[in-house]
């Protein structure tokens, strides 16, 4: 099954643009946490599910080399990204819930900022879960801090501070119950602000 409604697709704000001192610096946080987990991972493969512009994926390659494969509903947004005419990676154009297990797995699945654009979270996790994969990188936004800080900033006032296409809503722990609900071990925990980052095993 297909998201076919209320898909937004891609970031609604450029993250690598952004001029407010505060707003750089938890970006740089995320991404920090981000890296440092697929440093100590040490894996071989990676699958970026849901990889919108190309902005995460071009982060591992700069900080880490592996083989990399990139996967996203459309390929619009990234198709004048150059990476991906960089070496060992791929790209592939594919709804998350197309994914199957002889052609999208990876010794990491990295799934950030992606499920709570969803519809159907519940099934994207099992194709996710289906694949054959040592770890699995999730992040989300922190709710209801993210709603939050998009209101204190003039953000989305008509809408409670819901950033456009977000469709769910966890907190730290209830989005740590919903991967426990469909088989995933939280291994390791971050809660860089606004964000819960967790690094998972079957």
């Amino acid at each position: 099954m297909q998201e076919k409604k209320q898909v937004i697709i891609g970031n609604v704000t450029d993250k690598t643009k952004l001029k407010n001192p505060l707003a750089k610096l938890l970006v740089e946080n995320f991404n920090l946490e981000i890296i440092n987990f697929i440093k100590e991972s040490n894996v071989d493969s990676i699958h970026e599910i849901g990889c919108g512009e190309g902005h995460l994926s071009t982060l591992i390659r700069q900080n880490y080399f592996c083989k990399l494969k990139l996967s996203d509903l459309s390929k619009n947004i990234i198709e004048n990204n150059p990476i991906l005419k960089s070496e060992n990676v791929v790209f592939e154009e594919k709804s998350i819930y197309d994914l199957n297990k002889e052609n999208d797995s990876a010794e990491m699945i990295v799934c950030c900022e992606v499920l709570e654009h969803l519809e159907y979270p519940n099934q994207a996790l099992k194709k996710l879960y289906e694949l054959d994969t040592k770890f699995y990188l999730f992040s989300v936004p922190n709710e209801p801090i993210w709603r939050i800080l998009n209101f204190l900033r003039a953000k989305y006032w008509s809408s409670l501070g819901n950033t456009p296409g977000h469709l769910q809503h966890w907190s730290k722990q209830s989005f740590l119950e919903i991967l426990r609900n469909n088989n995933f071990i939280p291994q390791e925990i971050k809660s860089p602000l606004p964000w819960t980052i967790v690094l998972a095993t079957k």
